[in-house]
């Protein structure tokens, strides 16, 4: 369905193709090395979407190679070459964990998406020691009258602005609180009046 959006890198011979995709992979060391254990760097061959990954360093979404495209990566194949690089945008985990994220496709001179490049990074340890960090900082804690207000556009803006404010009380992230700290954030969302909005317990 999507061929006629792709290269099928029959311009390419196996040893140009092999060349691409090591550049690439050497890329992708390079970065981790930098960042270290809490980033992982991502090479997709995007002829085969069903199983693009090709190369992965790090274990942030703990995938192997073989794994197929994500649907964002499928939408920007198919998108305009203007809309196909994504910088320091968030997702979370399967488990999740947030995660900062920049996704670049590679493409030919016809603006062809034939490959991507790909990086997720782990930032939860640095939200719980950001947190930890705020009454140094002198910034006023959630509670003070300095509180702030979300000017929402919808009910879900509403509710997320609630979770993190709760979030925020207990100073950690969600996925590595305590069996205590979660009950914590739950009478705190209860308090707060989450629970009033039809879906919020979902």
């Amino acid at each position: 369905m999507l061929s006629k959006y792709l290269l099928t890198f029959s311009d390419l011979t196996m040893t140009e193709k092999k060349w691409l995709l090591q550049n690439l992979q050497n890329l992708a060391d390079a970065v981790v090395a930098m960042f270290g254990r809490n980033c992982e760097a991502c090479v997709h061959d995007l002829t085969t979407l069903q199983n693009s990954l090709t190369y992965i360093r790090g274990e942030v979404t703990h995938r192997l190679p073989g794994a197929p495209a994500t649907d964002l990566l499928v939408k920007l194949v198919k998108g305009p070459p203007e809309a196909g690089n994504i910088h320091s945008y968030q997702t979370t985990s399967s488990d999740g964990r947030s995660l900062k994220s920049t996704t670049t496709l590679i493409r030919d001179e016809d603006g062809r998406a034939i490959a991507a490049f790909c990086i997720n990074f782990d930032t939860t340890e640095f939200y719980n020691a950001g947190q930890a960090l705020l009454p140094f900082l002198g910034i006023p804690e959630i509670g003070s009258p300095a509180r702030m207000e979300t000017f929402a556009h919808s009910i879900g803006e509403t509710m997320e602005a609630l979770f993190q404010n709760a979030t925020k009380e207990i100073g950690k992230h969600p996925t590595t609180m305590n069996g205590e700290e979660k009950r914590r954030l739950i009478a705190s969302l209860d308090s707060d009046g989450l629970f009033q909005f039809k879906g919020a317990v979902e």
